[in-house]
């Protein structure tokens, strides 16, 4: 019996070493084809070029752009260092957007699909001012809460405002199956969509640009003043109707957040890629941040062929600088735009900017979500707003002192 059993033993361990064996051989073969077939590759990724109405910051269009004149801009150290470093992601030259851009960029004729034909016809001799604003398709809750709070049409300090959102076809439509059903019914209900036959794009706010200017020199020549800005912005109407009945809108006013000396950016993995062989001069002539602008009758009449004799350009700001450049007219800086949000002062971050008050001396300002520009719209329109005491700061900011000083503490004092 003790024989049996451990012949059955032997024999089991002999299994056991010649299985162990027959598998460790089996791994050697196959661990340098599996780690060659799937070692990962870098992927080839070309980037996409597109702009989001839904950003919180609309980034500058420029290496440094200064909304104040005769000042040098300073180049932006991030873009510099990645313009030194060898780069093999690829430009925006090789990305399919842009080829498409080079392809169509003199076809500047689009159908308009939408329109508001009576828009202007509403008020005898014509509305005070026509806000119009840029949208994309998907985007009805910025144009609803714009048409709620600060885009109102109606009496706003005795004049009469009207509206009008700009929009493209968009980008993907199979997404937004039934995008033309569904903008058409918001067009009847709200009749204020104009809705053209181009790509909504980055590279085509241009075309949107000069698309506005023209149908408002034909649909709407008899207005007295526009303000023209983002869905993403929160606009305090009533200062600006109080700033344009002290102008005379058959004379030339180009008014917003004017930036001056702003150079092309060079750097091929920008946004904003300018080639020399596009653009070759040093510097852009002064443009206003597309966060909105004022402008006038006269100004948008000459606006409008001034964008006929000028090359189309991929940055619709700049675009319309060369158009100011063309019809020899400045821009104006005015300090109530805020086109490029609102900076927290550095030596206190945690103090709010979000004041009522703070904003009910401004006229634009950038970057705001759906919930604040309908919280800022309702704060500012209550009642029960005081703000006629200003608060003063009597010393400069200070941290508070700790009972007990420890060395870290006296360190950051």
């Amino acid at each position: 019996m003790r024989v049996r059993l451990k012949g059955d033993a032997i024999c089991t361990l002999f299994l056991l070493v010649a299985l162990c064996s027959l598998l460790y051989s089996q791994l050697e073969h196959l661990v340098p084809v599996e780690n060659k077939e799937l070692t990962p590759k870098k992927p080839s990724v070309t980037p996409k070029i597109f702009s989001d109405p839904k950003a919180p910051r609309r980034p500058m269009p420029a290496e440094a752009t200064v909304p104040r004149p005769h000042v040098t801009p300073v180049v932006r150290r991030t873009e510099v260092a990645n313009d030194r470093v060898p780069t093999t992601t690829p430009s925006p030259l090789t990305d399919s957007a842009f080829k498409r851009y080079l392809l169509n960029k003199d076809n500047r004729n689009f159908n308009l699909l939408i329109n508001q034909p009576k828009k202007c016809r509403k008020t005898p001799g014509g509305p005070f001012l026509l806000i119009a604003i840029k949208s994309v398709v998907e985007d009805f809750d910025r144009r609803e809460i714009v048409r709620k709070t600060w885009g109102r049409e109606g009496l706003v300090n005795g004049e009469q405002i009207q509206r009008v959102f700009l929009l493209g076809t968009p980008k993907n439509r199979t997404v937004l199956a039934t995008w033309e059903t569904l903008i058409h019914q918001e067009s009847q209900t709200y009749r204020d969509i104009l809705l053209w036959d181009f790509m909504d794009t980055f590279f085509n706010l241009t075309l949107k640009e000069i698309h506005f200017l023209n149908w408002a020199a034909e649909f709407c020549h008899n207005v007295k003043f526009i303000f023209k800005g983002d869905a993403d912005v929160f606009v305090n109407v009533e200062n600006i109707v109080d700033f344009l009945q002290r102008h005379d809108p058959t004379e030339d006013l180009f008014v917003g957040d004017i930036i001056y000396n702003a150079r092309p950016i060079r750097v091929r993995k920008s946004k904003y890629y300018i080639p020399e062989t596009m653009y070759g001069l040093s510097i852009y002539p002064a443009y206003a941040g597309g966060g909105g602008f004022l402008l006038s009758s006269r100004t948008m009449r000459k606006l409008s062929r001034a964008c006929r004799e000028v090359e189309l350009f991929p940055i619709d700001d700049v675009f319309l600088g060369m158009c100011l450049q063309r019809i020899n007219l400045k821009p104006i800086l005015h300090e109530g735009f805020k086109t490029f949000g609102i900076v927290k002062p550095s030596a206190a971050p945690h103090l709010q900017t979000f004041d009522p008050c703070f904003y009910k001396d401004l006229m634009v300002v950038h970057s705001l979500k759906v919930a604040e520009i309908w919280l800022m719209w309702n704060l500012l329109h209550s009642p029960r707003l005081s703000c006629t005491q200003k608060k003063q700061v009597k010393k400069p900011f200070q941290w508070k002192k700790k009972a007990q000083t420890t060395p870290q503490a006296s360190h950051l004092r």
